[in-house]
C-alpha cells in the first residue's frame, strides 16, 4: 500500500516583509509629493537668483514637473507589463535623481524648467508602478490595507513638505532642495535595488501591441462613465493645482505673512487628509456616489462663499484658512471616489485605462491649474473664482456621466473587450 504523498511545502515569499513592503510603497508615493510641495517656500529665492521678472512665471517650476509627470504615465504601464516592474522602476528613479541634480545646478530658468520636466518624467514611474507592484503581491483586503497604509504617508507629505523646504532654506541655499530630492531618490533606489524583488512573473508578461493599447485607450476615453468622471476629476485636479500655484504668492504678497505660510498650508492640506480617512470609513456604507456628489456640491458652495468674501473685501488670513480648508476637505471626499468610478467599467483594461485617465487628469488638470495661477493679481479672488468655476465644470461632467442623475448608481455602459 502506497503511503499518501507528503503535502507540498508552502511557497517561500521572497522580498521584504509586510511592514518593509508598506514602507517601500509609501516612499514611492512620498517622492512624488515632495517634488511638488517642497518647492513652494523657495519660489521667491529661485526667481531672484535666476532673474525671473514676473512672479507668476515662477509657477512653471510646479507646472513643468506636473506636465512631465502626466505625459509619461502613458509610457510606463506597457513597459512595466512587458519588461517587468523593477527594471522600469530603476529607469524612472534614475531619471528622477539625474534631473533633480541638474535642477540643483541649473544656471538659467529655462534649464531649471527643462530639468523639472525631466524629474516629472521619472516620477511618473513611481505613480504607475506603486499600484502595479502592490497588485502583483497582494489582492483583496490585504491589497486595500497596503494601499491605505501607504496612502497615509502620501496624505501626510503635503502637510510637512513646505516646512521641510523652509527648513532647508534656513541652513542652505535653494539648490539644496533639489539636492535633497536627489539624495532621497538615490537612497530609495539603493533600498529598492537590494530589497525589492521583481514582482511580475515571466509568464504574466505581455508583449507591447500598439493596436491593443490604442483600442484600450479609445475605450477609456469614449465610455460615458469613464470619460465623464475622468474629466470631472480633471477639473477638480485643476482647482487643486490652482491653489498650489497661487498659495505662495497669496501668503507673501496678499497677507504679507510668509512665516505663517507653512503652518496655514499644513492646516489646509490636513483637510484633505482628514476627509480621505473619513471617506475610507464611510464609503462602503454610504457609497461612492452619495459621498462624492454631496462633497462636490459642498466644494462649489465653499468656493462660492470664498469668492464672495474676497470680492467683498473681508478676506483675512484666517477666513482664507477656514474656507480653503473646508473646500479642500470636500476635495478629499471627491478625489478617490471619482477615480474609482471612472475605473468601474474598465476592469478588463485596468492598467491601460488607469494610464490614460492619469494622463488626461494630470496634464489637462495641471494646465488648468496653471491658467488659474496666472490670473493672480494681488488678491485671492482669481484663485477662489477659478476653483468655483472648476467645481461647476466638474458637476456638468458628473451629470453627463450619470445621465443627469446624482447620488444613485445607474447601469454601466457595456464595453467591448479588447481583442
Amino acid at each position: 500500500m502506497t503511503s499518501p504523498a507528503s503535502p507540498a511545502p508552502a511557497p517561500v515569499v521572497k522580498g521584504p516583509g509586510f511592514p518593509e513592503f508598506v514602507a517601500l510603497i509609501a516612499m514611492m508615493m512620498a517622492l512624488n509629493a515632495l517634488a511638488i510641495d517642497a518647492m513652494l517656500p523657495a519660489l521667491p529665492a529661485i526667481g531672484e537668483a535666476l532673474n525671473v521678472v514676473s512672479e507668476n512665471s515662477r509657477q512653471w517650476i510646479i507646472t513643468a514637473y506636473l506636465l512631465g509627470f502626466g505625459v509619461a504615465q502613458l509610457i510606463y504601464g506597457p513597459l512595466a507589463d512587458r519588461y517587468g516592474r523593477k527594471p522600469v522602476l530603476m529607469i524612472g528613479l534614475s531619471l528622477y535623481v539625474l534631473f533633480s541634480v541638474l535642477a540643483a545646478f541649473a544656471a538659467s530658468f529655462e534649464l531649471l524648467i527643462a530639468a523639472r520636466v525631466g524629474t516629472g518624467l521619472g516620477a511618473a514611474a513611481l505613480r504607475v508602478l506603486a499600484v502595479s507592484i502592490v497588485r502583483d503581491r497582494y489582492s483583496g483586503r490585504t491589497m486595500a490595507r497596503v494601499m491605505s497604509l501607504s496612502f497615509l504617508v502620501f496624505l501626510g507629505i503635503p502637510i510637512i513638505a513646505p516646512t521641510l523646504g523652509q527648513l532647508i532654506l534656513t541652513v542652505a541655499p535653494w539648490p539644496w532642495i533639489f539636492g535633497v530630492l536627489a539624495l532621497a531618490g538615490g537612497a530609495f533606489m539603493l533600498w529598492a535595488a537590494i530589497r525589492l524583488p521583481e514582482t511580475l512573473h515571466a509568464e504574466d508578461r505581455m508583449p507591447i501591441q500598439v493596436g491593443r493599447i490604442v483600442s484600450a485607450f479609445r475605450q477609456a476615453v469614449t465610455n460615458r462613465q469613464s470619460i465623464g468622471y475622468t474629466l470631472a476629476m480633471t477639473c477638480i485636479t485643476g482647482a487643486l493645482f490652482g491653489f498650489i500655484n497661487s498659495s505662495q504668492q497669496i501668503f507673501y504678497d496678499v497677507f504679507e505673512a510668509p512665516r505663517l505660510f507653512t503652518t496655514v498650508f499644513a492646516m489646509v492640506a490636513g483637510g484633505i487628509a482628514v476627509a480621505s480617512l473619513l471617506n475610507a470609513r464611510l464609503v462602503e456604507k454610504l457609497g461612492s456616489r452619495l459621498i462624492s456628489h454631496s462633497a462636490l456640491l459642498g466644494f462649489i458652495t465653499m468656493a462660492a462663499i470664498h469668492s464672495a468674501v474676497t470680492l467683498s473685501g473681508y478676506e483675512t488670513i484666517w477666513t482664507f484658512a477656514v474656507l480653503q480648508g473646508l473646500t479642500m476637505f470636500c476635495f478629499g471626499l471627491i478625489a478617490g471616489n471619482f477615480g474609482s468610478m471612472a475605473m468601474e467599467p474598465m476592469g478588463h483594461i485596468a492598467g491601460t485605462a488607469s494610464s490614460a485617465q492619469g494622463f488626461v487628469s494630470t496634464t489637462i488638470g495641471s494646465t488648468l491649474g496653471f491658467l488659474i495661477g496666472q490670473q493672480f493679481n494681488g488678491s485671492v479672488a482669481p484663485m477662489a473664482l477659478g476653483m468655483m468655476t472648476m467645481g461647476l465644470a466638474a458637476l456638468v461632467f458628473v451629470l453627463v456621466a450619470e445621465r443627469g442623475r446624482l447620488f444613485k448608481a445607474r447601469n454601466l455602459q457595456p464595453v467591448a473587450t479588447v481583442s
